[in-house]
């Protein structure tokens, strides 16, 4: 079994991102199939996203950064940011979001 955490780093401010509705969801051969949501804290981090460990497979979190955004009074391009990746039967998948109101990346950290 594996597990997913994340976070969102606001770049352009150097920040963390509070406030960010994340979702999570798996696609099960039928389609999308929602897990998990929350919202990040202060520190840009949503502790308890999952409370049981993930099956191998096809899983995608999407991170609402235009209501980020729109919230600060900042103009924005993305409405979400999405990751979308396949996971191992076992491992842990540290997965962040790095924003800016004009762009979004991510890695696989730690």
């Amino acid at each position: 079994m594996s597990t997913i955490t994340t976070h969102i780093l606001d770049t352009a401010l150097g920040k963390p991102a509070a406030g960010v509705t994340i979702v999570l969801e798996q696609n099960d051969g039928q389609g999308w199939q929602p897990l998990a949501s929350g919202v990040t804290n202060g520190d840009g981090r949503i502790s308890d996203l999952t409370s049981q460990p993930l099956a191998a497979g096809h899983y995608r979190l999407t991170a609402a950064i235009g209501n980020y955004f729109a919230a600060d009074g900042r103009e924005t391009l993305y409405v979400n940011a999405q990751i979308d990746v396949r996971i191992a039967a076992s491992g842990h998948y540290h997965l962040p979001f790095l924003i800016t109101p004009w762009s979004w990346s991510t890695y696989r950290g730690s």
